[in-house]
């Protein structure tokens, strides 16, 4: 049911037709993100982005964002480590506007200098919002510990030195360098035509230059030993973040790595939201989660706690963990857990703007379509055995990483030090 075609110049277009549905989902692609910089520009591909929506050779901000939401559309962007997207959503009939709109603002952008400093002054507080939310600071020190003295185990936005200082000339270097042809995909999905899509976008990106690919810094690190980093601030509730290195986006065992994480932590069945939150009150949040990178990747726990609690449910998560890596995976939880996985995988789909994404990533990230019958045919082939296995395989003792923001005491501290060093004897 997808459509692929590649231009002249080497961009790619991946297509679903939909015409039964009265929208139009479309996804600009760019394979760079935050890996793709060195410390000079920490923050560049996060910067660009946010230049990108101040103005094109065609539009005016204003243009770019009220021509799309005045005929009830919505526009918006996101930075990952690997990926930058630019998409939007809206009714068929205005698709064509909206498709010259993003093509020109991501294609064609002005990156003029008194754009740059307005927007550095937003990015700048951005920064400090989530430095002073400690539930996503505790992700970045996460961060930080799995891939030391590396651009993944960097802040996506920057710091204040390296943004303070971006310049026009960069962002404009940076934007020649990586928004190349070929290394852009444009994903759709909803009532239109694939065959007017082509057409549309060779006439339109016909001159657009394509040019050698840029790499990343690949992650060559082995962890031998567990990491800890504490970060003291007052607040109301101690937060966690125990971290594994996980699996590379391609691996064989990346489905059952996603059933692993549907059972520990993925949903309100979870063995850890039962555990923690409905049977002992110890937390709010609580939830497990997966990070897929090229050549890497993270499997992490985070949690949300009393501050006096914070031993208690640090050791309860490691006891929940090695019964899962050592125990028994149950025939009913293991098949609660599929059947979640490929019933929320189903209803994503039906959605234009979330099936958009799946195309899109899936395209610039491996340059291939995983089909809907692939997906379901590999969840259906794992078996409770396949769990325990990757289980051991990720959550190997000798590899914690354990970030702590909190009103955190030199006791408490000793406190989760220890037991991370009882964990690795």
């Amino acid at each position: 049911m997808y459509k692929k075609s590649t231009l002249s110049n080497k961009l790619r277009i991946i297509s679903n037709e939909l015409t039964d549905r009265e929208s139009v989902a479309v996804g600009i692609w760019v394979g760079v993100g935050g890996r793709f910089e060195d410390d000079s520009v920490k923050g560049a591909a996060h910067y660009l982005e946010h230049i990108l929506f101040r103005g094109s050779l065609k539009y005016s901000c204003n243009e770019i964002k009220g021509s799309i939401e005045g005929v009830g559309g919505t526009l918006n962007a996101f930075t990952g480590e690997e990926q930058t997207c630019y998409y939007a959503k809206v009714p068929a009939k205005h698709f064509d506007q909206t498709l010259d709109i993003l093509c020109d603002m991501v294609f064609f952008p002005l990156i003029q200098k008194n754009d740059l400093e307005r927007e550095r002054t937003i990015i700048l507080e951005e920064i400090k919002m989530y430095n002073d939310l400690p539930q996503y600071y505790v992700l970045e020190l996460l961060d930080g510990l799995v891939w030391p003295d590396h651009p993944l185990g960097k802040s996506l936005a920057g710091s204040k030195e390296t943004v303070g200082k971006m310049s026009q000339t960069d962002l404009r270097k940076f934007h020649r360098r990586h928004y190349s042809s070929d290394n852009i995909v444009v994903s759709v999905c909803g009532n239109f035509s694939h065959e007017w899509l082509v057409e549309f976008l060779e006439n339109k990106l016909c001159n657009f230059p394509c040019q050698e690919k840029a790499d990343f810094l690949p992650f060559k690190g082995s962890q031998k030993k567990s990491r800890v980093r504490f970060f003291r601030k007052a607040t109301e509730q101690m937060h966690l973040a125990l971290g594994f290195p996980g699996l590379r986006a391609d691996h064989q065992d990346i489905y059952a790595l996603a059933v692993l994480n549907i059972i520990l932590g993925g949903n309100m069945s979870s063995r850890l939201f039962d555990e923690l939150r409905e049977k002992r009150g110890l937390a709010y949040s609580i939830y497990s989660n997966t990070k897929t990178y090229h050549d890497t990747g993270l499997f992490m726990v985070k949690a949300g706690v009393d501050n006096k609690k914070v031993v208690e449910t640090l050791e309860l998560i490691i006891k929940i963990l090695r019964q899962l890596r050592r125990g028994t995976v149950h025939k009913k939880e293991f098949e609660r857990a599929r059947e979640y996985f490929l019933g929320q995988f189903v209803l994503g789909l039906e959605d234009t703007m979330e099936h958009m994404m799946w195309i899109g990533e899936s395209m610039i990230e491996r340059d291939r379509i995983r089909t809907l019958g692939e997906v379901v045919y590999k969840v259906n082939s794992l078996t409770p055995e396949d769990i325990r296995r990757v289980a051991g395989d990720v959550l190997k003792e000798k590899r914690f990483n354990l970030a702590v923001v909190g009103p955190l005491e030199d006791s408490r501290e000793k406190e989760l030090e220890s037991i991370i060093e009882g964990v690795e004897r």
